[in-house]
């Protein structure tokens, strides 16, 4: 079985492919896409769809079917991804300003700082509330926000999102971190709240509790090529269709086969950036 070392080295290489690819004018479709090929041309899979998320919107926007939407200056975009080869995922963010924004800069600075500060602490014995304070100092002194309602998280086989829960902030959790544990160190900074919200837009999905359903060959293929990892609904509509798609996720959402996990945003005009890495405890 591969390891999560060789993993992990993989969604570098990701990364630094796709950096350069950001400018505007470049569509957020094309941008993922480009993401999931060079994945698959590597010998993995997403573990989830790429996120690309924009200006106050901090977490799970991922490209729709036919996406218009296209990068232009002043734009703060956090691009957020991960692969997965058999059990083994990983989970990595960057951000990113399309043209030169003081205010971005400083977002972005402070996320890729607390991110180093924390990986620094991350060792067995631990409290993960040790990150989550060296990450809240970070944002003070750089005079911006942590968002309080999202964290990072641990990974394990087949699990994008374990325990322990990483916060950004100093919430008094004493759990320990472990020899041998994964995790993903995620801090987000903004000039907003601090604190996210749903919106009632969902372009990713995750498969929750098998039941019977009309539309079964849908569902065999989501099980079959997603398992518990989250897809987007786009990848459903290339496959199957946007009629024959839309008519299995409304149906697997009323009867709880799926899960939705809808785009996540601070308030309007705001910005927000992200800074994430997988680590193994040693």
């Amino acid at each position: 079985m591969v390891s999560w070392e060789k993993v992990i080295e993989l969604t570098e290489e990701v990364a630094d492919f796709i950096r350069d690819k950001i400018y505007e004018g470049a569509s957020l479709l094309d941008i993922a896409g480009q993401i999931e090929k060079k994945i698959f041309d590597l010998g993995a899979k997403p573990a989830f769809p790429p996120n690309l998320s924009l200006n106050e919107v901090a977490a799970h926007y991922t490209p729709m079917w036919r996406d218009p939407i296209v990068l232009k200056s002043g734009d703060l975009l956090k691009v957020d991804f991960g692969l997965r080869i058999g059990p083994i995922c990983s989970d990595f963010a960057f951000s990113t300003s399309i043209g030169k924004e003081v205010r971005n800069a400083q977002l972005i600075n402070a996320a890729e700082q607390a991110l180093s500060s924390a990986a620094r602490l991350a060792k067995p014995g631990v409290a993960v509330c040790e990150l989550g304070k060296a990450i809240e100092e970070v944002a003070f002194n750089s005079g911006c926000n942590v968002i309080r309602n999202l964290s990072g998280h641990g990974l394990s086989e087949n699990n994008l999102h374990a325990e322990p829960t990483i916060p950004n902030y100093d919430n008094k959790d004493g759990t320990k971190l472990l020899k041998g544990q994964v995790i993903a160190i995620e801090p987000f900074m903004t000039f907003g709240r601090g604190l996210v919200s749903e919106t009632s837009q969902c372009e990713i999905f995750s498969l929750k509790e098998i039941k019977p359903m009309k539309q079964k060959e849908v569902l065999e293929f989501i099980k079959k090529e997603y398992g518990s990892f989250p897809f987007a609904k786009r990848w459903l509509i290339e496959k199957f269709g946007q009629i024959k798609t839309h008519a299995a996720l409304k149906e697997a959402m009323a009867k709880g086969v799926l899960m939705g996990h809808r785009v996540l945003k601070d308030v309007d005009g705001s910005k927000v950036a992200q800074a994430e890495k997988t680590i193994i405890l040693k």
